[in-house]
């Protein structure tokens, strides 16, 4: 017997919940509550509120998933902080 094809949807993480499990709202328009994949355990990828996901799920239960990637965000090259190397600003001392 084949094993069954598992369905992708990308969707927005909107709240987190106890053991490692989030509340997603798909882009179709439904609220599912999805697990974190072990390979995002292994590697320690952090999964935020806000966060672009993509979900795996059975075709068998549509109310559950699994979060298989976590999306970067969309942000350009120039925001955030200081390039890499640079030093802090302000200096390492505080003057009196």
């Amino acid at each position: 017997m084949a094993k069954e094809e598992l369905i992708q949807f990308e969707g927005l993480v909107t709240e987190i919940l106890p053991d490692a499990r989030y509340r997603v709202q798909l882009d179709a328009g439904h609220e599912i509550v999805a697990y974190t994949a072990g390979k995002m355990k292994k590697n320690r990828i952090k999964t935020l509120a806000g966060d672009r996901v993509t979900i795996e799920m059975s075709p068998y239960d549509l109310e559950k998933g699994r979060l298989i990637f976590r999306h970067k965000d969309e942000r350009p090259a120039g925001a955030g902080g200081p390039p890499r190397g640079a030093p802090p600003r302000g200096g390492q001392f505080r003057r009196r």
